[in-house]
């Protein structure tokens, strides 16, 4: 495990510290010559050289060349449809482009957006507008991003390895057609290979909340299952050890194809295939041992690895379950003690990954994990040799597992999230299980921190408090007042970064939900609102569709006039005035008040409907359309709000626009932005 891990810091500081490898790794070798120095000295060195020529050649990627224009290119297809913002697109790499005729091109990879969907490894030919627009696509880079107007499908891969990883995951995905409409078969397709496509963000962000997700990421439980169900069906090509070892390798090989080459199952396939390369070779490799050489192995193949949140995950739950597999050796049930030992220890090992990237760590997640597994096994087991079989009972009992999974997912998911203090408090909880003669100290820190959980829990504001959140390019404003009334006006284009603010905030239920207008940037993040939180009422402007989103159960189109008091709020409706061509303009206006303050809500509206409007003078302006150049300066103006609040992320727009800030600026407005501040928050009664 040294050399994984001096692996790993060459490939974190190869991108941006290229010579800290090679002058550590100098310096070892030069003060002492003892092997394991030299050992790990090499390993940081190499794996600085694997971080290295990731960097490279991703900068490559983004920086290459292409035509722009109308294009028409040939190459295969490097994933499978995803999801987009606009639609469906897949990873290309070209190999010809038609000129007069069709010519050698050996492209960068680049994003094809086509509603037509395709499989990771089929042959296509693509007509669209190509346009040189540097940029990742789930985490890989591509140079540019091509409109597809035409697709054509003209072959499938030639690898038979990858037909049948295809012909695997095809079997899954055809025998469970009502995937959209029903999240246990979705899930049930992510515990069996890992295709999470389906499943509501609703319910992804409540495993995530009650740390069951990495049942959806495919790792060592499912190759193992999937590998005695290999062996079963090889029949006699299977009996002895040798071949048996031979047909694992293989097999690991179509898996890995099957669900897609996620870093969790590349770890979990590269450690089995180490275990059977050892009988082949007549070699005993352990846990550790296999852990220790598949990160090796992997980092200095792949030094972009070392970055994945998926793959540090994976590592670090795999070691520690390897460290805690003999904890509940000595307690009786001993199979209860140590299923709750080895997830315990495995969620100790990824908290501090946890904290580092989501920011909080489930407080139920070793008892939701121990009363998951047994669930998670069957629906696996039996889902698969139903879908394998044909036997649809099999199939349905599998699915009955999985929604057993959802319910335990959705009945927790509203339990308190731990933050770093408490994560700490709990880490000497298990310390003093494990080490009694640390027992007092540890009994007082728990003691302590669970005190401060309970006297401290997540309260409304002492008084009116206006939040525009931090969503990225979009809008997702929170009223909150002291009695507990929330009201939001609209959602962001995201549903697990809306849900993820709402749940820290506290939020589980929304008395007023607002909705400005129909563009993503304020809508995406609504979808499924109501199957998280009790939304009691709902205004939009026109779009009952838009209001279904949130399954409420009072919906009202709003008019102008139209007025309501929430909690410590008085709403008004101030706009639409009338129907517009453009959406943005139609957007709903409010006009909050309370403590004897003002703010304006503005939505996107435009030069046009500001018109309409007139100047409305208030102390708070959220301004529109993320402050786009968009806006009448003299309308801007004339609100001379004291502070003026910019709800906008990174963008290719320009956005704010220079104009906009500059105008109220000069007006003397404090003006705030979510992109350089984070969650913007607004006392009114303390302005």
């Amino acid at each position: 495990m040294a050399v994984a891990a001096a692996t790993w810091v060459g490939a974190l500081c190869g991108p941006r510290w290229a010579l800290l490898p090679w002058i550590a790794a100098a310096g070892a070798v030069a003060v002492t010559r003892r092997p394991i120095v030299v050992v790990v000295a090499g390993a940081l060195l190499a794996g600085g050289v694997s971080g290295a020529v990731a960097h490279v050649r991703a900068e490559s990627t983004r920086r290459a060349t292409i035509p722009e224009g109308v294009v028409t290119l040939a190459g295969r297809a490097v994933t499978d449809s995803l999801p987009g913002s606009r639609s469906p697109s897949f990873r290309f790499d070209p190999d010809h482009v038609r000129r007069e005729g069709w010519v050698s091109w050996d492209g960068p990879a680049i994003g094809v957006s086509s509603p037509q969907a395709v499989v990771a490894g089929d042959r296509v030919v693509v007509t669209g507008r190509l346009v040189a627009r540097a940029s990742t696509l789930r985490g890989d880079p591509v140079a540019g991003w091509l409109d597809a107007d035409r697709l054509e499908i003209v072959g499938e891969s030639g690898n038979p390895l990858f037909r049948t990883g295809n012909l695997l995951r095809r079997r899954v995905l055809d025998g469970l057609p009502d995937r959209a409409g029903r999240p246990e078969a979705a899930l049930l397709a992510g515990f069996l290979i890992g295709e999470i496509g389906d499943v509501p963000d609703a319910d992804l962000e409540a495993l995530r909340r009650t740390g069951l997700a990495h049942f959806v990421a495919v790792s060592g439980s499912n190759v193992a299952l999937f590998l005695t169900a290999w062996w079963l069906a090889a029949g006699p090509l299977g009996w002895g050890p040798r071949r048996r070892a031979v047909l694992g390798l293989v097999g690991l090989a179509v898996f890995v194809v099957a669900t897609r080459w996620e870093p969790s199952v590349v770890r979990a396939a590269a450690m089995a295939g180490l275990v059977l390369g050892g009988r082949l070779a007549g070699v005993i490799v352990d846990g550790w041992a296999a852990l220790g050489g598949a990160v090796t192995l992997l980092l200095l193949v792949s030094g972009e690895l070392a970055f994945d949140v998926g793959f540090q995950l994976s590592v670090a739950a795999t070691a520690g379950v390897l460290a805690g597999a003999g904890l509940g050796r000595s307690r009786r049930p001993r199979l209860v003690w140590q299923a709750l030992a080895a997830t315990a220890s495995a969620q100790a090992a990824v908290a501090p990954l946890l904290l580092m990237h989501f920011g909080t760590v489930s407080l139920v997640a070793p008892i939701a994990n121990l009363a998951a597994g047994p669930l998670v096994g069957l629906a696996t087991i039996l889902g698969g040799l139903g879908l394998a079989t044909g036997v649809a009972p099999l199939t349905g009992l599998g699915l009955l597992a999985a929604r057993g999974v959802l319910g335990l997912a959705r009945s927790v998911r509203h339990l308190p999230q731990l933050g770093p203090a408490a994560v700490a408090a709990v880490g000497a909880g298990l310390t003093a299980a494990i080490r009694p003669g640390l027992r007092p100290v540890m009994a007082l820190a728990g003691a302590l921190a669970l005190v401060g959980l309970v006297a401290h829990p997540i309260r409304p504001p002492s008084g009116p408090e206006l939040r525009i959140l931090d969503v990225g390019q979009g809008d997702a404003i929170l009223l909150r007042s002291p009695d507990g009334a929330v009201v939001l006006v609209d959602g962001g284009p995201d549903p697990t970064v809306l849900q993820r603010k709402l749940f820290a905030l506290g939020v589980r239920r929304i008395d007023l939900l607002v909705i400005t207008h129909r563009h993503a940037d304020h809508t995406g993040g609504l979808v499924g609102l109501g199957r998280v939180f009790e939304v009691r009422r709902v205004w939009h402007a026109g779009d009952a569709g838009l209001a279904s989103v949130a399954a409420a159960g009072a919906v009202e189109e709003v008019e102008v006039g139209l007025r309501a008091r929430v909690g410590w709020f008085d709403l008004e409706v101030l706009g639409p005035r009338r129907r517009y061509d453009s959406p943005n303009d139609g957007s709903v206006v409010l006009l909050v008040t309370a403590s004897g303050r003002t703010a304006l809500l503005a939505g996107d509206v435009e030069a046009a409907a500001q018109q309409d409007l007139g100047p409305v003078e208030v102390d708070v302006l959220k301004v529109p359309h993320q402050g786009a150049a968009t806006s009448d300066p003299g309308w801007l103006a004339a609100i001379s709000p004291l502070v003026a609040v910019i709800s906008v992320g990174t963008n290719e727009f320009g956005h704010p626009d220079p104009g906009t800030v500059a105008v109220l600026e000069s007006v003397g407005a404090l003006v705030r932005r979510t992109d350089l501040e984070g969650d913007v928050v607004v006392r009114l009664d303390r302005l």
